[in-house]
């Protein structure tokens, strides 16, 4: 991990919680400033779903949430107004944006696939490989404020933000109502708290499976996606390791696991010299921990919604479903020429839950349907997280 990156983690703890520190200090017990604790918040979920937890510093509320969806939805919060978080992260798509790897402002590529937003208030890391982000409040500073590479590019660019939101009417209102304990200060502080506070309600628990697993309607689902979901989680496949529980994935914090679960894995994508090496500029979570055993090991992303959120893996480089099945079934990605070269079914360092599998036809095909059952229409058009400005401009009209 670069200086420069370890110091930007560093300042951004500091910067996302300074503003609700002398709130936690209230009363004789006093919270670590990272606290997770159950929220309050009406999330609107099913009685089976568990409510994520939250920083105590930094509570969900109405007022939060929806201030933090127009600013996730307005271009301003970049350097040169082109771009916003739903730019990388498109609500259609479960928020994510179908490319292999995203453009930021300069046109730098971002190193790794953008991560769908569905669910993420339920993980414990975030990212695909770095540990030490555990908090919304933390991560979105690395979109906004990173260098390497640059994406809202706002790095240094304070003044001139808060000058933006402060000229606008409707941010002087909704930033008094989300932040009263500030007198509705506008800084990069309350930016990404109310962020925070919206991505978290970005939760998607209603998918034709959801209703037949959960819900008990049987009629949701077909008979092939009840064969897929077998075969899914069978020993044969193996897929359930990685991908399992509320969020199809060995990731994961709510309120009924409270200790949380983080998990990295080798799926043996990558197999560069024999010996398991990843791309330089993916190496998975060794590029923070240094330990080599570490190389190509990522988070395990959630399913949900993932007939709608290719490209796939980290990096972007299995464009289809169907690929992905083709490298889990080969036990490991087979590279025959060119930079990438390598037999992935060969590396040293991959996960024993990828040791191959063999599907006719017929189960693939069940395979499939399972997998396009997780796809929640209703949250893929849900108005709580659509783009509040439109409805803004026609309100003026």
């Amino acid at each position: 991990m670069r200086f420069s990156t370890i110091s930007l983690l560093l300042s951004g703890l500091l910067l996302a919680f300074s503003v609700a520190h002398a709130e936690q200090r209230r009363g004789s017990a006093l919270l670590p400033i990272d606290a997770m604790v159950p929220s309050k918040y009406d999330f609107g979920l099913p009685s089976w779903a568990p409510k994520p937890l939250e920083p105590a510093s930094n509570p969900t509320t109405p007022a939060k949430v929806e201030l933090g969806r127009y600013l996730f939805y307005d271009t301003r919060l970049s350097r040169d107004g082109s771009k916003s978080c739903a730019s990388c992260h498109e609500q259609a798509r479960s928020f994510t944006d179908g490319l292999a790897r995203s453009p930021g402002v300069t046109g730098d590529l971002t190193h790794r696939n953008a991560m769908s937003l569905a669910n993420v208030a339920y993980f414990p890391v975030l990212t695909w490989s770095n540990p030490l982000l555990k908090h919304l409040e933390q991560q979105a500073l690395v979109p906004l404020l990173g260098q390497e590479p640059v994406e809202l590019g706002l790095a240094g660019k304070d003044e001139e933000v808060i000058r933006r939101f402060s000229e606008e009417p409707i941010y002087r209102r909704l930033f008094a109502k989300a932040f009263p304990e500030v007198r509705g200060q506008i800084s990069m502080a309350t930016i990404v708290r109310a962020l925070s506070a919206f991505e978290r309600t970005i939760i998607s628990v209603r998918s034709p499976y959801d209703r037949y697993r959960y819900e008990g309607d049987v009629g949701a689902v077909s008979d092939a996606v009840i064969r897929g979901e077998a075969l899914f989680f069978s020993e044969r496949a193996e897929c359930h390791h990685c991908h399992n529980g509320l969020n199809f994935s060995d990731t994961v914090l709510h309120e009924r696991n409270r200790a949380g679960e983080v998990a990295f894995h080798n799926t043996g994508l990558y197999n560069l010299d024999g010996k398991g090496a990843y791309p330089a500029d993916n190496t998975g979570i060794m590029e923070i921990t240094g330990r080599p055993e570490d190389m190509g090991r990522f988070r395990a992303p959630s399913l949900r919604n993932v007939a709608v959120t290719g490209s796939y893996m980290h990096d972007g480089s299995i464009e289809t479903l169907d690929g992905v099945l083709d490298h889990y079934a080969a036990g490991g990605r087979t590279i025959k020429t060119g930079p990438y070269a390598g037999v992935g079914h060969d590396n040293p360092l991959k996960s024993s839950f990828v040791p191959g599998f063999t599907l006719t036809a017929g189960e693939r095909a069940d395979l499939l349907a399972f997998l396009n059952s997780l796809t929640d229409e209703q949250f893929l058009r849900d108005p709580r997280f659509s783009n509040p400005w439109l409805t803004a401009k026609d309100k003026r009209r």
